[in-house]
């Protein structure tokens, strides 16, 4: 993915948005194996933790986070998504994480306003 727009004029940056997630990944599931039990907590830990991380860029946006955490098993999957919005201000930006057990995917949406 590009960066969209100029950090100076306020514009999204993609970088700094995809520093935050990763800041944000690592540090909740680290090694952990997976386990189903957990997968609510995780991705709520993520999205909380990303959405603070965001937050401390100070930037003048609002910001929608999905996380999604599945069984590394060998099954397949696609995610899509389409969005109407400023092409010189607004992004999103997708980070997928792994380990042995699971697949995380962290998608931030971030519109100017």
């Amino acid at each position: 993915m590009s960066d969209f727009g100029d950090d100076d004029t306020g514009g999204f940056d993609h970088d700094e948005v995809k520093a935050c997630i990763e800041q944000s990944v690592e540090p909740v599931l680290g090694q952990s194996v997976y386990h189903a039990k957990r997968v609510h907590d995780w991705t709520a830990a993520i999205i909380e933790s990303v959405l603070k991380n965001l937050r401390q860029l100070d930037k003048n946006f609002k910001y929608i986070v999905t996380s999604t955490i599945m069984q590394r098993n060998g099954a397949g999957m696609h995610t899509s998504s389409a969005c109407f919005w400023d092409l010189n201000t607004d992004g999103s930006c997708s980070v997928k994480w792994e380990n042995q057990t699971m697949h995380c995917v962290v998608t931030v949406f971030a519109v100017h306003v």
